[in-house]
């Protein structure tokens, strides 16, 4: 036969119950007034990234939509027998014009000027610069650091 709980054992794993609940929701509570880290403003400038934009949107957007309307084009002159296409050339030319964007990508991002006043219209000298901004970027803080003093 079993042996009937006491109330008082009964009591207890009640309360243990209940505080380990509340013990949770007070958790719960106490860890969503964590206060976040300051943001640091070392991204890049809105002027700057509107200025890549525009460039990507010329240097890559156009050849892009170039490479897929080599689709379109060669298939109407095939199917209205103007002439006779391969396609393997219709792959190779959308091939490039996708090559060509991305360069214009790369160019596009590289090539935007860091100042106030938008530097000249294809940017070229800004080049070597970005890429020295890009290549410190991605080497670690101390040695960042190091290269500076």
């Amino acid at each position: 036969m079993k042996k009937k709980q006491s109330k008082k054992k009964i009591l207890n794993k009640k309360k243990k119950i209940l505080s380990e609940k509340t013990a949770f929701a007070n958790l719960e509570k106490s860890s969503k007034k964590v206060i976040s880290p300051k943001r640091s403003t070392s991204g890049i400038p809105k002027y700057v990234a509107d200025r890549m934009a525009r460039r990507i949107f010329f240097t890559a957007g156009i050849p892009t939509v170039m490479g897929m309307s080599v689709f379109v084009v060669s298939y109407i002159i095939v199917t209205r027998n103007i002439a006779e296409i391969p396609p393997s050339s219709t792959i190779a030319i959308s091939a490039l014009f996708f090559l060509l964007g991305l360069g214009g990508l790369s160019f596009g991002i590289l090539s935007a000027s860091w100042d106030k006043e938008p530097g000249s219209f294809f940017g070229i000298e800004n080049i070597p610069m970005n890429i020295q901004r890009a290549k410190a970027a991605f080497r670690p803080a101390t040695q960042n650091f190091e290269d500076k003093s």
